[in-house]
């Protein structure tokens, strides 16, 4: 699953690059989510984020691609990859400026794990 963004003036930094609470921020709520659809009806929580290193910034007005994919299913636990692509400004191709995984577990109403469901087969529009 893809979803964008557009790097805008307050999400960069005070050096001219694209800060990087803004592109955690939406690595978070892009797996969430995805994770959401895959699983409806479930109270579901970032439990943790591997590896963040920024091997490259990007420019304000690049637009974003984050594509992320369910990478492995435990039996409280869903862990997906998401790379990040920027296309700027003036750019013909985009570039890859950040990879990661976030794992995110299923709680109940006390905040203690529960299984999760098989993955929803849902219909996606664009199918």
């Amino acid at each position: 699953m893809d979803n964008f963004a557009i790097v805008r003036q307050e999400h960069m930094t005070h050096h001219g690059s694209l800060f990087g609470g803004s592109i955690l921020k939406w690595v978070d709520e892009y797996a969430w989510l995805t994770a959401s659809l895959d699983y409806p009806r479930c109270r579901l929580v970032t439990v943790a984020m591997d590896r963040v290193i920024f091997p490259r910034s990007t420019v304000c007005g690049a637009i974003l691609r984050f594509h992320i994919r369910r990478q492995r299913q435990g039996t409280t636990s869903v862990t997906y990859s998401v790379d990040v692509h920027a296309d700027e400004p003036g750019s013909e191709t985009e570039s890859h400026i950040f990879s990661t995984r976030v794992t995110l577990v299923r709680v109940d109403e006390q905040g203690n794990k529960s299984p999760l469901p098989p993955v929803a087969d849902r219909v996606r529009s664009d199918e």
